[in-house]
This record gives structure tokens, sequence and C-alpha cells, in this order.
């Protein structure tokens, strides 16, 4: 259990870190992209902020967790373990919720698709990390 709750809360602060960058990258690289935030679809209620900033550390927790009950199902060497609990947590997770998200908000599928990489880049971070804090 100390296992899953330290490497859970190590790789939280990573993703906060890459939810940030994220963010940045996003409004100086593709501006058209940000602009989109300032739609009513986001509220950016400054009594929330503190929602975002604990989603990372909520998922990295059920993601530990997950990993510790799956890494004995995974073969083959560190990088293509890591490569593939990030494939399976995006394609049994994310991508049905950027889908549904897709169909019932207004929002781009520039934006969707962003989200869809940048939860890629994370799910597959984080079972790197996941596998060498919990072999």
């Amino acid at each position: 259990m100390k296992k899953i709750i330290i490497a859970g809360l190590l790789v939280g602060g990573v993703f906060l870190f890459l939810h940030i960058l994220g963010l940045y990258l996003i409004r100086f690289t593709l501006p058209g992209i940000a602009v989109q935030y300032f739609d009513p679809a986001f509220d950016a209620q400054s009594d929330r902020f503190v929602f975002y900033c604990i989603h990372p550390f909520v998922l990295s927790m059920s993601l530990s967790w997950f990993w510790s009950r799956l890494k004995g199902v995974l073969a083959g060497s560190f990088l293509t373990r890591g490569i593939e609990f990030g494939l399976i947590y995006v394609m049994v997770a994310t991508f049905p919720m950027l889908w549904l998200i897709y169909s019932s908000m207004s929002v781009s599928l520039l934006i969707v698709s962003t989200w869809l990489i940048l939860a890629l880049v994370e799910a597959v971070v984080a079972g790197l990390i996941l596998e060498y804090m919990n072999p």
C-alpha cells in the first residue's frame, strides 16, 4: 500500500506539472485553440481552481492502484510495459470520455485532440514512473 501511495503522489506532481506545461504550450504555440478556453463551456471561476490542481492527484492515485493490479499481466521490457499501460488507460477511460465531451459540448475536434495527446503522454509517463517505483 505504501508503494501505491508514494508512487501515486509522485505521478500526481508530474501530472500537475504536465497539465500546466501543456496549457502554456498550447497558449503560445496554438493561440487559436487557446481562445476556445474563453468559451462559456469552461468555468473559469477562481474558487474552483483547486479542483483543477487536485485532479492530477486523484487520477494518479487511481492509476497507481490500477498499475498494482495490472502489472503482472503486462509482459515485455520496461519501456514496452509503460507504453502498453498508457495505451490501455487512454483507450479504456480517456478516449470514451473525450468522445462523450466532443459529442455533447461546444468544443472543437482540435481541442479534444490536444487533450487526447496530452492524456496519452501523461499515461505513458505514469506507466514508466509506476513501473520504476513499483515493479
